[in-house]
């Protein structure tokens, strides 16, 4: 039988060429590989970071709410004690316009019914003789018997404020910081999404690189953030 040198070497060639292809057809694509775990893994801390900044915002909302009640019950209490010492400033004014006019009756009757801490405070105050005694306090409000509790709450009430503002302005500061890492890991979601797009295997590594560069800063600095569950 006459043979088909034509037809020979075409057969030849496929036997070279089939195995070449069956090769680059069933071999794993390393760049795009990469890609999709990249993606698939960023998108994932990309919707926690999310969680976090939202987390840490409602945090924010919470300690600036709290330091505004914490605040108005400061006021609510700084300004009843303000009430009652000058109640009890008109009182002791008008033991000393009895004194003055030597009225012992008008004198005891205030007296005994000072309001606390006022009576506690005159009686330590008049134990120091003032009317001899040149170094004696001038009034009972200057002895520390004198401590109305509205002037302590409302210290405490300023106090609890400025602390929760202080966590406010912190939760603030780390949700915005949450933010920024979400940008981050949104443009390592764009530089992998585009290195699958290069057909140049060069521009492919070179954002895949620069992709995986921007998630491991990233993630590194995921881990060391602060966190709310």
């Amino acid at each position: 039988m006459p043979i088909d040198p034509a037809g020979s070497h075409a057969n030849l060639a496929d036997h070279l060429v089939s195995p070449t292809s069956s090769t680059e057809s069933s071999g794993i694509d390393i760049p795009e590989l990469l890609a999709v775990i990249l993606l698939s893994v960023t998108a994932v801390l990309t919707a926690w970071t999310g969680f976090q900044a939202s987390k840490w915002n409602g945090a924010m909302s919470i300690s600036f709410n709290q330091a505004s009640a914490a605040r108005i019950d400061a006021s609510r209490q700084e300004g009843t004690a303000n009430r009652m010492e000058a109640v009890q400033v008109a009182l002791f004014t008008q033991w000393l316009q009895a004194s003055a006019n030597g009225d012992q009756h008008l004198m005891d009757y205030l007296s005994t019914r000072f309001p606390e801490p006022l009576r506690s405070a005159f009686l330590a105050w008049k134990a120091t003789d003032p009317s001899a005694n040149s170094h004696a306090p001038p009034s009972p409000f200057a002895m520390p018997q004198y401590q109305l509790p509205g002037f302590a709450a409302a210290t405490a009430g300023d106090d609890r404020a400025n602390a929760e503002f202080s966590a406010a302005l912190v939760a603030n500061q780390r949700g915005d910081n949450y933010t920024l890492l979400t940008v981050a890991f949104a443009s390592v979601l764009f530089f992998t999404a585009m290195s699958g797009r290069m057909k140049s295997r060069r521009n492919q590594w070179t954002l895949l690189g620069l992709a995986i560069g921007i998630f491991a800063v990233t993630t590194i600095i995921l881990v060391l953030f602060p966190k709310r569950i």
